[in-house]
């Protein structure tokens, strides 16, 4: 049963392939560029515009797990192109190739489009995929931390310096990217159609900024300071680093919106049964984990 996958280079989605790898899955992944041989996956070249490349992707597989979208674009356009535009195709792909099953990983952040050209954009793929006729379920993932991640990975470099900045007072909840891989793969196989789910760490009421940011810096032995940041101070950090970092930006306008919202918490309604799944990494454990992975990897 082969596992189509957009994405694959990724964060999440290398996290997919190795788990893939373990349970012996054969995989077939979408690659902008040249990739090296990896056992049970076979590579297509080609892009989410790429017509031919995502027929090629999808013709004879089980399911098309799109996990590839535009987290960070200079405006609307390039959002709505990356994530809606983009998901409109493999849709297209799969009904073409009559792939019945489509796993599409979003974004709680598409709860609340009016917040984000980001949000308002996983919201319309959503929208794609639920009016698709395929089989679908959407994940929507909280925030994903883990090793090989450049975003998180911000709080553990101000970590290191015991200074961590917060957004607005408010809750979120997280996940390790391998409990998320793991997901990602049982729902290829699991008869859980036409449901959106919220996955987290299993930690009710999820986490606040505060006492995140301090096990974060508990991760690397570190007793850190972590006030939080005023909308309009958070705004201007934003601007602020668009204007040093350009295109490489971590912290954009559109995203200091976002983090602004005091609620990211995972609904409750929209668990993952347990029977289905249950996340197998604390959050605590996990961040020790990736933060011994940043220094061996000299990031820190």
């Amino acid at each position: 049963m082969t596992i189509a996958i957009t994405g694959g280079t990724g964060f999440v989605g290398q996290a997919v392939l190795d788990e893939a790898a373990r349970r012996g899955r054969a995989v077939r992944a979408l690659t902008r560029r040249e990739q090296k041989p990896r056992e049970g996956v076979t590579w297509v070249r080609g892009d989410l515009a790429a017509t031919d490349a995502l027929q090629q992707l999808c013709d004879g597989s089980a399911a098309v797990l799109h996990i590839a979208g535009v987290v960070n674009a200079p405006d609307e356009a390039s959002f709505h192109e990356g994530n809606v535009v983009g998901t409109q195709n493999v849709v297209e792909a799969a009904r073409q190739t009559g792939t019945k099953r489509v796993i599409h990983v979003s974004s709680l952040a598409a709860r609340e489009p009016s917040l984000s050209q980001y949000g308002h954009s996983k919201r319309l793929a959503e929208e794609v995929v639920q009016v698709s006729g395929l089989d679908w379920t959407i994940v929507r993932p909280p925030a994903i931390f883990g090793p090989r991640d450049t975003e998180m990975f911000e709080l553990f470099r101000a970590a290191k310096w015991r200074f961590v900045p917060m957004p607005p007072p408010g809750r979120m909840s997280v996940i390790h990217v391998a409990d998320l891989a793991r997901l990602l793969l049982d729902l290829t196989q699991a008869d859980a159609p036409d449901r959106i789910f919220e996955p987290d760490d299993g930690r009710p009421g999820g986490w606040s900024h505060t006492d995140f940011a301090k096990s974060v810096g508990a991760a690397l032995g570190k007793a850190v300071y972590a006030p939080a940041m005023p909308a309009g101070l958070l705004s201007a950090a934003a601007k602020l680093d668009r204007a040093l970092r350009g295109a490489k930006a971590k912290l954009t306008p559109d995203r200091a919106r976002y983090m602004a919202h005091p609620d990211w918490v995972s609904d409750p309604d929209k668990h993952v049964p347990a029977e289905l799944w249950q996340p197998q990494i604390s959050t605590r454990d996990g961040l020790a984990r990736t933060a011994a992975w940043y220094l061996e990897q000299e990031w820190l």
